[in-house]
């Protein structure tokens, strides 16, 4: 049984997330429910708690500095918030888990699971650091992306990133070094994601690092060689798009 502490200034939110998680997550016990930012300081570092539910905006003290105040640490973090803002990104480009309010059975179970897969990892502390990292940067400036494999996380420098490809519900991310990750999430996710005035989607198969073209080959679509010799396709729907972005 995994020892939960759940943290959110809003009594209903707090209750509901309590009522869902005994109903719909089996092995998860809740410890603390807590209203009060600094009472849950201390909760969390006197309880140890394997499981963190943790919302965002709080009077006094958000999520982000509560972590910060921390002692203790060694638990799988998950978000909550009732917004979609640019922390969202932040904590995506960690590969950590965040809950929108109202928070649905199916999406907090999902959550869990990932978190009970997760919990013998040893990657959790550079994951809190890469997201404290993020926080303090603005949007354009993140340095680093946490791509979640099958061993484990792997965090990659965002200006090595060459290409990515999709590959059905994966991606392949391609970087500087010739190393390859396969990653058990779509290519939508990743344009979605990475900056968009440095990485161009030119195709339903590929997203590019503008600053590693190095030829534009005309034709219908045309296509485009990369520093490391890949020659991919353009597609026509993007064709103009893309030869705009590079400036052509």
């Amino acid at each position: 049984m995994l020892k939960a502490i759940l943290v959110d200034d809003e009594e209903n939110s707090l209750n509901g997330l309590h009522e869902k998680i005994n109903r719909h997550c089996n092995g998860i016990e809740v410890i603390s429910a807590l209203s009060q930012p600094a009472i849950a300081i201390e909760a969390i570092n006197n309880l140890k708690p394997d499981i963190l539910f943790l919302d965002i905006e709080m009077p006094g003290m958000n999520g982000f500095t509560l972590l910060q105040k921390l002692q203790h640490k060694n638990f799988e973090l998950i978000f909550v918030t009732a917004y979609d803002h640019y922390a969202i990104k932040a904590i995506r480009y960690s590969a950590l888990d965040y809950l929108v309010k109202p928070v649905e059975p199916d999406e907090l179970k999902s959550a869990v699971d990932r978190a009970v897969e997760k919990r013998n990892s040893s990657t959790s502390k550079q994951q809190f650091e890469l997201l404290m990292e993020n926080i303090t940067l603005q949007q354009k400036s993140f340095k680093r992306l946490a791509v979640p494999s099958y061993d484990g996380l792997h965090f990659v420098k965002i200006e090595d990133i060459i290409y990515l490809e999709a590959h059905v519900n994966y991606t392949h991310i391609h970087i500087t070094n010739k190393q390859k990750y396969v990653v058990s999430r779509t290519i939508k996710d990743y344009e979605e994601l990475l900056p968009a005035d440095t990485f161009l989607r030119i195709h339903n198969s590929y997203i590019i690092n503008k600053d590693f073209v190095e030829r534009y080959i005309r034709g219908d679509g045309g296509q485009v060689v990369l520093s490391n010799g890949i020659t991919l396709d353009v597609s026509k729907r993007k064709k103009t798009e893309f030869l705009k972005a590079i400036g052509y």
